[in-house]
């Protein structure tokens, strides 16, 4: 377990002096708005919360790598399994069953390669769609644009995405959807700037190894050998509880 120590807030803080002047113009400068979490975790102490925020910062660029290696593997993984189910133009492939929302991501990932003046390319494709439209083929599946309800179990999962996991069998949807799902959110949280700090990310990271140990062995060793994230919440300290 860990959580932040603000009573002893690590060595990369201690190298920037922070003056009342200057803690005024970080306030300004981080918004009352965006430090509100931190000065609710600090009691409105302000050099607490910048230094929290400063935290929070390196904890998340230390993610950013192992979230990475987990989401090339998925895309690659995915792609190649559907692919060899429905072909390398699965997703044009009405067989595959995808339900509004997906085909809404598909043609989202169509656009933007026309906006930089790209083919629709089948690796190209690929690589525009987002980690949320990966995860998004692991769910019961919703509406078709026609009519009806998908059925990725079928379609999906039985006929393709499990073979993207080869290390991890037997395997089920659901049992790969909620870690997946719950990349997605913390992935989203770092994209956006939010607070991540809680007591939850040694398991979090222990989790994307894992799930990148399902697709392929050699990939889980890489990142894990890569990660910064020990030496990140090793720096967090072990003492207070603070949570978001």
């Amino acid at each position: 377990m860990y959580a932040v120590n603000m009573a002893n807030p690590g060595p990369e803080f201690n190298d920037f002096h922070c003056t009342d002047g200057i803690l005024d113009d970080l306030d300004v400068a981080l918004s009352r708005e965006r430090l509100g979490t931190y000065l609710d975790r600090t009691g409105s102490d302000l050099a607490a919360a910048i230094r929290l925020h400063v935290r929070n910062t390196a904890i998340c660029a230390a993610f950013h790598g192992p979230l990475q290696g987990l989401e090339v593997a998925l895309r690659n993984a995915m792609n190649c399994a559907l692919g060899e189910r429905y072909g390398a133009d699965w997703h044009d492939n009405a067989c595959a069953g995808f339900d509004r929302g997906a085909l809404e991501r598909i043609a989202r990932a169509r656009a933007e390669l026309e906006r930089a003046g790209h083919r629709h390319e089948p690796h190209r494709v690929a690589a525009a769609l987002s980690f949320g439209f990966w995860v998004s083929l692991l769910v019961p599946g919703g509406r078709l644009a026609t009519a009806g309800r998908a059925n990725h179990e079928m379609t999906l999962w039985r006929a393709a995405p499990r073979d993207a996991f080869p290390h991890r069998v037997p395997l089920t949807r659901r049992q790969v959807h909620r870690p997946l799902n719950a990349f997605r959110t913390l992935r989203n949280r770092i994209a956006h700037h939010e607070p991540t700090l809680a007591r939850n990310l040694v398991e979090g990271h222990e989790r994307i190894l894992k799930v990148a140990g399902w697709i392929s062995p050699t990939t889980r060793a890489w990142i894990e050998h890569h990660s910064r994230v020990p030496a990140a919440l090793d720096n967090a300290g072990d003492a207070g509880d603070v949570r978001f």
